[in-house]
């Protein structure tokens, strides 16, 4: 690589969930002597930032590594994220990649990329960044990164594997970077982290009292937060869930509604509770999401029928479904009693369809104005998430993207509201 007053352009893909999101950004904030481009076809250099959640994630990394090969500058192909700690080795032996560096090491990204050897640089799991990040490229709303790594072990999940134990960013430091956004122009944060509800551990502080102080900075008008756990929604939390900053959207994450299949996947929540928590937020104007894997390993028809009956009672609007994957090195990988794929598939169409049901009831159901933060123009019209964290597409003379409206006539269509600006 010639490092001349024309500087390499690197083109970042990201994988996976807000958290890659987050890191991709910070890395893009730590580039001194590379410029970064929207167009891979321009790449000298292609940072991939990978998910490895499940193998099919994996699956998906090494086609788009493969599909490098087309490219007409032929660029350096450098790995990152979670596939590092899974993955990694194997595609560097195999010259499937000419680098690799974990997430510890992130912040380096500008000396490693000038580093034109071969390399593979894992670093560490008790990494916390540092970086202020400043601007979101292509985004009008910021995601803020709290915390990292888990202290849950659920059998299905390789993420404590790849990121390592609960640990927060101070306090201080997440205020600095909502500061600066804010004074930037974002309005709308959204908490990120591997499980958002553990900020604030062993720091004598907590997420109720995280989002309290943000609140109070100039410019933040509404935050939301990625999938915390039912037990994480304690006294403290509850206290503020009225509090005009709050998304009136929460993500909770149940992962099923059978009391067996919880145990099997050795998750903390209980039916029952998270119904009276689910029920409880309902009650103050709450639209509702979950995770959910179907078709996990021991999912009988018996218990599967106790899920679905379950489901029914759970004031749910959203749902982020999954066919259960198998995850090498992990405990479901090894079980028996495997869910057929054709009857899992079938079980997450009944389940999506449910919810997509209850999101259309909801949306026509709501007699509250819809605050809507513009993300974007299409086909002339301009698309955004109102507070409920439902799509809005609105017509309108004016230019609207990035402007927050306030929308009190609008029609529930099936998958989307419409509505005249």
């Amino acid at each position: 690589m010639n490092f001349t007053s024309t500087k390499p352009k690197v083109y970042f893909k990201t994988f996976g969930c807000r958290t890659n999101v987050f890191d991709t950004q910070v890395m893009m904030s730590n580039l001194k002597d590379f410029e970064i481009t929207q167009n891979e076809n321009e790449a000298n250099v292609v940072v991939i930032n990978s998910c490895t959640v499940t193998n099919s994630a994996d699956t998906t990394a090494r086609g788009y590594i493969n599909s490098l090969n087309k490219l007409p500058n032929k660029p350096r192909v450098v790995f990152t994220g979670c596939g590092v700690w899974t993955k990694g080795e194997t595609l560097f032996k195999e010259d499937k990649v000419d680098s690799l560096f974990g997430h510890s090491e992130k912040e380096n990204i500008n000396e490693l990329l000038k580093n034109e050897e071969r390399f593979f640089n894992a670093g560490d799991l008790e990494h916390i960044d540092e970086t202020i990040v400043e601007e979101f490229v292509g985004k009008s709303r910021a995601f803020i990164k709290i915390q990292e790594g888990c202290d849950f072990r659920c059998s299905y999940c390789i993420i404590p594997y790849v990121r390592g134990d609960a640990r927060s960013y101070s306090e201080d430091k997440i205020l600095e970077q909502v500061t600066t956004l804010a004074a930037n122009g974002f309005g709308e944060f959204i908490l990120t982290g591997t499980n958002v509800g553990s900020y604030g551990k062993k720091q004598h502080t907590s997420l109720a009292k995280l989002l309290k102080k943000m609140s109070l900075i100039k410019g933040v008008r509404r935050i939301r937060m990625g999938s915390i756990e039912p037990i994480q929604i304690d006294d403290e939390f509850r206290e503020i869930i009225n509090e005009p900053f709050m998304a009136k959207h929460l993500h909770i994450a149940l992962q099923h509604t059978s009391k067996k299949m919880l145990e099997i996947m050795n998750r903390r929540n209980k039916v029952l509770k998270d119904l009276e928590l689910f029920e409880f937020l309902k009650d103050n104007g709450y639209a509702l999401g979950t995770d959910f894997i179907v078709g996990h390993p021991g999912e009988t028809e018996e218990l599967w029928k106790e899920a679905i009956e379950n489901l029914h009672r759970f004031p749910l609007t959203h749902v982020h479904a999954f066919t259960y994957s198998k995850r090498d090195g992990t405990p479901s990988a090894t079980m028996k009693e495997q869910v057929k794929g054709d009857i899992a598939k079938i079980r997450y169409n009944e389940l999506v369809s449910i919810i997509d049901e209850k999101n259309y009831n909801f949306r026509k159901n709501n007699k509250t104005t819809l605050e809507v933060l513009i993300e974007q123009e299409k086909n002339g019209k301009y698309l955004g998430l109102d507070q409920h964290f439902n799509q809005i597409e609105i017509q309108s003379s004016a230019d609207l993207v990035g402007d927050w409206v306030f929308i009190e006539n609008y029609e529930a269509k099936e998958k989307v509201n419409v509505a005249k600006f």
